[in-house]
């Protein structure tokens, strides 16, 4: 079925139609996934860690909608065929064996759905497979007890294998479990959110890992763990409270961070929320954000012409795509599925759908350095931060964690090529370059401080140029003030939201100190406010730069030349999808020595700086 038929053919408003949804996907896999093989094989592009091991994963990915449908009473014909698999890739003799396992490997990884499924269904996993079959099981499993692996959401698959174990009444470490949880204890920042590990970033994975592993640990081990299931029920109770600030009104979340090729993992969280009774928000109001995010989603791209979702986001697209990302990878989007573990009668499913709750305008999240901002009724949310990067480098690592903004009608672009303003993904950044093409923009920060109000932070494009940026939002605008103080002669570029740019449809209006796009899908504008006048103007990005569509991309922003020395920068921005836009609203800013003064529609501000 077409992407676009999904939405009318399925209205996602029941348990047996998110069911049949999970059924299509899963039978689309099935086509090619053969009797007896041990792992599933989806496309020919490649991850780090080679084929092999990615066709176990592709595997192992569609058991997160496989083993809450069977939790749940549903039939699965091709139920069968996954337990064959699991019999023969454990079986240390079977020509398709996983294989033993070694430090960092992506196998350890793939464990944790395994340890779900033990888990989810009790002993009615387990009894399924003979006294060997149930040896090897636990005795690939148990590699993970002791295994290297990177100090961040990782420990967590150790935990659910012994979670698994305990459930299925197996043998099991309870200490194992009690020194995975002491290392990630490091990581707890308050106030509900987590680091991704010792000084990396707080993006999807704090939801759709820490959380939801989490409250699954909370809910099937409160009997035996009482304490630490309430105290994992509180912190996932404060960051809800937080997180509902990603969603917008039409089902969409802010894209942010790496590995978005999971597409509805974003909303994992949820899912799980309402698994465990979380009762921060009304069933009915998680039930409208899992539903809608849902909706969204399949009335995009995101699937092939055989059923099979695509490495990509809101289109299949590799040049945005981690190394880790197999053709496989994207399945792991089917955790949002526990919802079906949950049968018809359960409150979530009972409830009426429900609309977004009233949020407040500006939601200041201290511990992520972020500040998430909704426009009336909620139909464009964006954030801004500082002080985010990943240290691993991935790819894109700067379009994906860096910018000043992101957006869920807009998304981001990536950088396409090392040359020129028009590949280097000027949107939502300040880009410098020594007048030779090639750009270099905030990376790492210095020092960041949030509050209510604002978002500071200082960095260092080279080692003898100093910026300070403030993020102030304003309504439906946000302000950008940076203080440079360079020893080099710089030429400089700062980009709006990036629009989709469409000839005969796309208008760009340029004019003194502002640009304004007007795009199919929603208007972009940027206007100047420094007490130095730059140059408006826009740019034109290759195809396939944007996240959120294929179409080239339209940025307005502002240039000019910085000769060494001391300079202030400022602007205005904002982006809409049904608000006109006009530069003549765009809030006003007085520099003093000591203080920035905002003044715009919903009233003034003074920051101290």
């Amino acid at each position: 079925m077409a992407y676009g038929e999904w939405q009318n053919a399925n209205p996602l408003t029941t348990r047996q139609q998110v069911a049949d949804l999970v059924k299509g996907l899963l039978q689309a896999l099935d086509t090619q996934f053969a009797a007896g093989e041990t792992g599933i094989t989806l496309g020919n592009t490649c991850a780090h860690y080679g084929p092999d091991i990615a066709r176990m994963e592709g595997l192992s990915r569609a058991l997160w909608g496989v083993f809450p449908l069977l939790a749940g009473g549903d039939t699965l014909p091709e139920a069968e065929k996954y337990l064959n698999a699991i019999r023969y890739g454990t079986d240390p003799q079977h020509p398709g064996y996983w294989g033993d396992t070694g430090p960092y490997d992506q196998r350890l990884v793939e464990m944790a759905a395994y340890g779900y499924g033990l888990a989810l269904l009790d002993g009615r996993l387990t009894r399924h497979f003979s006294a060997r079959e149930l040896e090897n099981l636990i005795n690939w499993l148990s590699q993970i007890d002791d295994a290297q692996m990177p100090d961040s959401n990782w420990n967590y698959f150790a935990i659910l294998v012994q979670m698994g174990f305990k459930r299925a009444g197996l043998p099991w470490q309870r200490e194992a479990v009690e020194r995975r949880f002491a290392m990630m204890e490091a990581y707890y920042l308050g106030d509900g959110w987590y680091s991704d590990g010792p000084g990396r970033p707080k993006d999807y994975y704090i939801s759709m890992a820490f959380h939801f592993y989490g409250l699954l640990y909370a809910t099937l081990m409160a009997d035996d763990d009482p304490q630490r299931a309430a105290l994992l029920r509180s912190r996932a109770s404060l960051f809800a409270a937080d997180f509902i600030h990603f969603s917008a009104a039409d089902g969409a979340s802010i894209p942010f961070g790496r590995s978005l090729t999971y597409r509805f993992a974003m909303v994992a969280f949820w899912s799980a929320a309402a698994f465990a009774g979380l009762d921060t928000f009304a069933p009915g109001v998680m039930k409208g954000i899992v539903l809608r995010h849902l909706r969204w989603w399949f009335d995009k791209p995101i699937l092939d012409r055989d059923g099979i979702l695509t490495l990509g986001y809101a289109y299949p697209n590799l040049a945005m795509c981690e190394d880790y990302n197999s053709p496989g990878s994207p399945y792991w989007a089917l955790k949002t599925f526990l919802i079906l573990a949950l049968p018809d009668t359960h409150p979530f499913w009972q409830a009426d759908e429900l609309p977004l709750p009233a949020l407040p305008a500006v939601r200041a999240i201290t511990p992520a350095d972020q500040l998430l901002v909704h426009s009336e009724g909620s139909r464009h949310a964006w954030l801004l931060t500082s002080g985010q990067l990943e240290l691993n480098n991935y790819v894109n690592t700067e379009a994906k964690y860096t910018k000043f903004a992101y957006s869920s009608a807009f998304g981001f672009t990536i950088e396409r090529g090392r040359y020129g303003i028009k590949h280097a993904a000027c949107d939502s950044m300040l880009l410098l370059s020594e007048g030779d093409g090639y750009y270099r923009g905030r990376r790492g920060c210095d020092s960041v401080q949030t509050s209510d109000t604002h978002i500071f932070s200082r960095w260092s494009p080279w080692r003898d140029v100093q910026i300070s940026t403030w993020l102030i939002p304003c309504g439906a605008w946000h302000l950008r003030v940076h203080h440079i103080d360079s020893a080099r002669a710089l030429h400089a570029v700062e980009g709006g939201f990036a629009v989709m740019h469409q000839p005969g449809i796309t208008a760009v209006d340029e004019r003194d100190g502002a640009t304004l796009i007007a795009s199919a899908v929603g208007s972009s504008c940027i206007v100047e406010r420094s007490p130095r006048a730059r140059l408006a103007g826009h740019v034109i990005t290759p195809p396939n730069s944007s996240i959120m569509f294929a179409e080239c991309a339209a940025i307005p922003h502002l240039s000019g030349e910085l000769p060494p020395g001391e300079h202030w920068l400022c602007c205005a921005v904002a982006a809409g999808v049904s608000e006109p836009l006009s530069p003549d609203n765009a809030p006003r800013l007085t520099l003093t020595a000591t203080s920035l003064h905002v003044s715009g529609a919903d009233g003034e501000t003074t920051i101290l700086i």
